[in-house]
């Protein structure tokens, strides 16, 4: 497939190939399949979530289809990744680290089992075209695991071009004008919107599945300056307010009922790189103080901080907007499955990492190098308590939004039921038609479809949820919710290191009634022992079942 320059205005024309992938779809009935999925973008971040920043195309999404406000990820970009597109807990292929499995062989770098086919390799059979844009995170790459195409669009650590590339094209560049700007976000879009198009003009006879994976709002924090300056002076009253606005409108919206947690003043960030927080200036802080506490320089830098990651997701947001035209173009939304979902919770983390930070740089500029934090990361995460990493709401909560006219006649509803991202595979290969089974030598899919809840809020969909990131353990059980945090944590990346123990029986668990208190302020483990230690039973056993599937 050849695909045509970045452009970011496009013709909305149908052309006779358009036309004839209306009448292909009517007489053919399959569902087309369009996965988005944003990284590091928190519970509250869009405003059909209680947010306030401007997402005009997830809104409309939202008001044709169903807003999920119990659906869960893995904590993690990586593990969200491969439990999304296999149906299966990423400790059951080796895609996240377990305690007492082999570190090397468990983890970021983990291989899945030959049995533990993605979602893309079990439609092609079918007689999907399938796609791939943006980030990928998964083993092996797309092409060998079941996607006609893939681009993994970056040209560089951040989402501008890497630091050598600039020079390189500034050097070459003949005129007084800078040469034109590559922004990924945009590009990630573009490469779906060229998939779109070529489908529909050579493969108008056959649906696709199409996984669009966003990097944003992941750090760096890099914006288009246009971008940062519609949010330029919108946080200055600072993340308690935001928070507490946040939780208004969520209340308003029927998203939670929820009391908001208390901020943890004294959580920051899972991984300590105090040389780093050094270089980023008198602004920068590792902690979500009271927003009083902090004195104007800082103030002003966490506030920017904030407008790039609202400016970030308004863009994602507007390149979402312009793929769901070319659906439109391909009148193809009416039976195109459509779900939006994050990988995981808003991040708390701060690192230089990269092209480095240049301390006079304009924020977000492809120069700068900033974290979001655990201040403006809590009011992301809105009601929740913590983040990314951890298996508390904060960290395993996501937005999840389901478009689907042909499919459901639900416009703007709600559903309580609870879910989970290893649900998504499941319940593509059930509307596709697929045949359940996964062949020998494959433990059941963890996954159950969602066909009924799209229908309904019916009966629960799982009897429990079990989590498990960098020592961080969790377990629901209807409204019960055991969780365990592991305080002290390596840098990830560095697996051999990643801690493989078991805590004690029942030390340091805590209890929650989600029911009355998904913001987990209220620790019912000393009232309530038992069930304590028979949720903690429960999690163990699951453990040891998770290893015997990897194995």
């Amino acid at each position: 497939m050849k695909l045509r320059p970045i452009a970011i205005c496009f013709s909305l024309g149908l052309s006779a190939a358009c036309l004839l992938a209306s009448t292909a779809a009517a007489a053919n009935n399959s569902p087309n399949f369009l996965v988005i999925i944003a990284d590091d973008m928190g519970y509250s971040d869009a405003a059909c979530y209680g947010g306030e920043i401007a997402t005009p195309n997830l809104d409309r999404l939202a008001a044709g289809g169903l807003r999920f406000t119990q659906f869960y990820n893995t904590a993690r970009c990586w593990p969200t990744r491969s439990a999304l597109l296999s149906g299966y807990y990423p400790q059951q292929i080796r895609r996240d680290g377990m305690p007492g499995a082999q570190p090397k062989k468990f983890g970021g770098n983990g291989v899945r089992p030959d049995w533990a086919k993605l979602i893309s390799a079990r439609l092609q059979p079918l007689g999907y075209r399938t796609y791939h844009s943006g980030k990928w995170h998964v083993d092996g790459k797309p092409t060998e695991n079941g996607f006609d195409v893939s681009d993994q669009v970056s040209r560089g650590p951040g989402f501008f071009e890497a630091k050598a590339k600039r020079k390189q094209l500034s050097s070459q560049s003949t005129s007084q004008e800078a040469p034109g700007q590559f922004y990924l976000t945009t590009a990630t879009a573009e490469h779906a919107i060229e998939c779109l198009k070529d489908h529909a003009d050579n493969y108008a006879d056959r649906p696709f599945f199409h996984y669009l994976a966003f990097n944003a709002p992941h750090f760096p924090l890099h914006a288009l300056p246009e971008d940062i300056e519609r949010y330029r002076n919108r946080y200055s009253a600072g993340w308690d307010q935001l928070r507490e606005e946040r939780h208004s409108r969520q209340r308003e919206l029927g998203i939670t009922h929820t009391p908001l947690s208390q901020l943890e003043a004294d959580v920051g960030p899972p991984y300590d790189f105090p040389d780093q927080i050094e270089l980023l200036g008198p602004g920068e802080i590792n902690r979500p103080l009271d927003w009083k506490e902090l004195n104007e320089t800082q103030q002003q830098f966490q506030a920017t901080k904030m407008a790039i990651h609202a400016a970030m997701i308004d863009r994602m947001d507007r390149e979402i907007g312009r793929v769901l035209d070319q659906l439109q173009a391909m009148n193809a939304m009416q039976n195109t499955f459509i779900c939006f979902l994050s990988d995981n919770g808003a991040s708390a983390e701060i690192m230089v990492r990269g092209d480095g930070h240049d301390p006079h740089a304009a924020p977000g500029s492809a120069d700068s190098y900033l974290c979001l934090g655990p201040g403006f990361s809590s009011a992301a995460n809105t009601p929740f308590r913590r983040h990314k990493t951890w298996v508390h709401e904060g960290g395993i909560s996501t937005p999840f939004i389901v478009h689907w006219p042909q499919g459901t006649e639900a416009k703007g509803e709600l559903r309580q039921t609870v879910a989970h991202v290893i649900d998504i595979a499941p319940t593509i290969l059930d509307l596709a038609g697929g045949e359940p089974s996964i062949g020998p030598g494959a433990p059941p899919l963890a996954g159950r479809s969602l066909r009924p809840v799209l229908a309904h809020d019916g009966d629960p969909l799982h009897d429990e949820l079990w989590f498990y990131h960098e020592g961080n353990r969790g377990l629901r059980q209807g409204d019960w919710k055991i969780v365990l945090s592991n305080a002290s944590r390596p840098f990830p990346w560095n697996d051999s290191k990643q801690a493989n123990t078991d805590a004690g029986p029942e030390q340091g668990w805590e209890l929650f009634n989600l029911a009355t208190d998904r913001a987990e302020q209220h620790d019912q483990a000393s009232a309530d022992p038992e069930r304590v230690a028979t949720m903690v039973a429960r999690w163990m056993e699951l453990k040891e079942q998770f290893l015997r599937d990897a194995e």
